[in-house]
């Protein structure tokens, strides 16, 4: 019997995932205070008419494409891919056989926080594990953020342009990883900026689907809870015209 693992946060008001500045917001409207909604479209309808007088729940969301678990668009990255040769799809454009399909972990959470991991590490990863990767296959990273601490988005290693486009490079299309960001968190890049002042190291993962497209997942969980390898992945975003990211509902499927 397959077992069902969920890997996406909530979108929620009560644990902060994002900057003070991208934070989402959801009012809830309930049973109690919603009756005159359904009589707008009877006339005459009162409270009373209604069973328990109870109107309906309904929730209204202030939120961004990259609050929650989502999924990033090479339009994100950049307005052109393929090393400038082609327009860089949006999420609408989306290749949906792309998103259910077999799924690997590689576990850093042993490296320090801001760390940029590289290709050699990634490499060493999968000879360690023992997996050989093929193209296609969705690798998730366990970066050693964890979602619901303090400092949330300051926590977890990055994947770095040189990581980012080895995967690329052997049919890799879509990652994930469960930090606020595939990249080293900022507040860490920012100090590296302020030492050498090289532009290059700036976003550097996400810009490298400037020279191969791939799609990216941020902001997972409970991927301790996975094998490395031996699951299937579902990740279809949310349909969103002309955007640069979807939400997700993330879940790996274990056993047959």
């Amino acid at each position: 019997m397959s077992r069902f693992v969920d890997l996406s946060i909530p979108i929620t008001n009560d644990v902060i995932s994002d900057p003070e500045v991208m934070r989402p917001k959801v009012t809830y409207m309930t049973h109690e205070d919603t009756w005159q909604q359904i009589a707008m479209f009877f006339p005459g309808l009162e409270k009373e008419d209604l069973p328990d007088g109870e109107g309906w729940a309904v929730e209204m969301l202030e939120l961004s494409t990259h609050n929650g678990t989502h999924m990033d668009a090479p339009w994100h990255y950049h307005s052109t891919t393929d090393s400038g040769e082609a327009p860089a799809p949006s999420i609408d454009e989306a290749p949906l056989d792309r998103f259910f399909r077999p799924g690997v972990k590689l576990d850093f959470s042993h490296l320090p926080h801001g760390h940029v991991v590289s290709a050699a590490e990634v490499e060493q990863t999968f000879e360690k594990i023992g997996y050989d990767l093929k193209p296609l296959d969705i690798v998730l990273v366990q970066s050693g953020a964890v979602y619901g601490t303090e400092n949330f988005i300051d926590q977890g290693v990055g994947l770095g342009a040189e990581a980012t486009l080895w995967l690329t490079e052997r049919g890799v299309e879509v990652v994930g990883t469960d930090a606020w960001s595939w990249d080293a968190p900022f507040s860490h890049t920012a100090k590296r900026w302020a030492e050498n002042r090289d532009p290059a190291i700036i976003w550097e993962g996400h810009k490298a689907g400037r020279i191969r497209p791939y799609y990216q997942i941020e902001k997972l969980t409970n991927l301790s809870a996975l094998p490395d390898f031996g699951f299937m992945f579902s990740c279809f975003p949310v349909k969103i015209e002309r955007a640069s990211a979807g939400w997700i509902r993330a879940v790996a499927i274990i056993g047959d």
